[in-house]
């Protein structure tokens, strides 16, 4: 059921500011499926907006979805705005914001990252790119889909990092901004995919913890900037 007392009386400029956010949520969950990030209507992602949530609803194709079709939450996951039932990976999402600071969240099935999760319990260091999630990435423990206790997991995997890999599930990328947060899951996914294929062929050749550190800091003001929800 939707939930309309306290959002009808929400500003003009705010509920402009939540209605870009959800087209930018639904925007981008149609790449998902163009990136083969997901498969299905797997994987989820969301932005914040002042004190509300902008998310995937639950069970929705992707490659068709629309603004109209995402929910708003606030950071109780009470919904706000919206005519269906948003993600059942909500909790993750909402704890993300409370304890990780995030600005956005993209949560990808993706396959290379899967294919690693069952091998591993970090992602190694197989390229400077490491660097842009404060690190190693580590595997979180397997919990089933949508309940707290794996949202705990992942959050314990984030320390530290803004990415983590969900072990035979899939990613989780944290960032100030869903543009940010999904370049992240797409780097993420790439960076499992050079270690599957090194690791098919022989043993990889690793950076040491020091040489990405020393990336982090030469990463820090690199580019022009982001923008956007």
């Amino acid at each position: 059921m939707t939930r309309t007392d306290d959002w009808t009386d929400t500003g003009a400029d705010a509920r402009a500011d939540v209605d870009a956010a959800r087209h930018a949520v639904a925007e981008h969950a149609r790449r998902l499926v163009a990136d083969h990030l997901v498969a299905g209507t797997a994987g989820n992602l969301s932005v914040r907006v002042g004190d509300l949530v902008a998310v995937t609803p639950s069970g929705v194709a992707y490659d068709s979805m629309t603004g109209a079709d995402v929910c708003v939450v606030d950071l109780d996951g009470t919904l706000v705005d919206g005519a269906l039932k948003p993600t059942s990976e909500l909790p993750l999402h909402l704890l993300c914001y409370r304890r990780h600071d995030a600005g956005a969240v993209v949560h990808t099935h993706s396959a290379a990252a899967v294919a690693l999760s069952l091998l591993r319990d970090d992602v190694p260091l197989v390229h400077y790119q490491t660097a842009i999630f404060g690190g190693g990435v580590a595997v979180a423990e397997y919990a089933p889909f949508g309940t707290d206790e794996l949202a705990q997991n992942v959050s314990t995997a984030l320390a530290g990092r803004t990415a983590a890999v969900m072990r035979q599930h899939g990613t989780v990328v944290l960032a100030g901004s869903l543009r940010s947060a999904y370049d992240g899951a797409a780097h993420l996914e790439w960076l499992c995919d050079v270690w599957l294929r090194a690791a098919a062929v022989g043993t990889p050749r690793l950076l040491s913890p020091e040489q990405v550190d020393d990336v982090a800091e030469r990463l820090r003001g690199y580019g022009q900037g982001a923008s956007g929800p």
